[in-house]
């Protein structure tokens, strides 16, 4: 896929350099004026869907594989848009943000953790999404640089 714009974004509190490094894919899917978000109902946090590159994975894969988990959506990543180096505490985690169709539906297949934390494909309002992630500075330093994130990219997403 083609080269897209890089930003960094540092947290109140992060080392220089990460000890650690967390490559991962997000997928933008726009259906009319909606996005599709994962919401966790236990934690109250939204974010795009996506997650954590496996060994042996391209970014399109990791993108295919974590929405479907996460969504039960089967998509397609058309475009990489933005990469965002997110530098908060211990780790950088590089999240790759794919503008993606959906493609047809099949099953969810969360972790643990997702189940816990009640993970739920939630479609959101393009405005109300930028509103939600806009409050990014009310929110405890790990929310608020994923908010941060989160609205930077939808931000740049509707720039494209």
């Amino acid at each position: 896929m083609s080269n897209c714009e890089t930003i960094n974004q540092y947290s109140k509190t992060y080392s220089n350099p990460p000890e650690r490094v967390r490559e991962a894919s997000r997928g933008i899917v726009i259906d009319g004026d909606k996005i599709l978000l994962s919401y966790e109902i236990n934690t109250g946090v939204y974010m795009s869907p996506g997650g954590g590159l496996e060994e042996g994975e391209t970014l399109e894969e990791c993108c295919k594989r974590e929405l479907l988990e996460e969504t039960g959506y089967i998509v397609k990543p058309v475009k990489r848009f933005l990469v965002v180096n997110e530098y908060c505490f211990e780790t950088m985690y590089v999240s790759n943000y794919f503008v993606c169709e959906v493609i047809g539906k099949g099953e969810q297949a969360l972790t643990d953790i997702e189940i816990e934390h009640g993970i739920t494909p939630t479609w959101v309002e393009i405005s109300k999404a930028i509103e939600l992630f806009g409050d990014y500075a009310s929110k405890r330093e790990d929310v608020m640089s994923l908010y941060l994130r989160e609205y930077t990219a939808i931000n740049k997403y509707l720039e494209v």
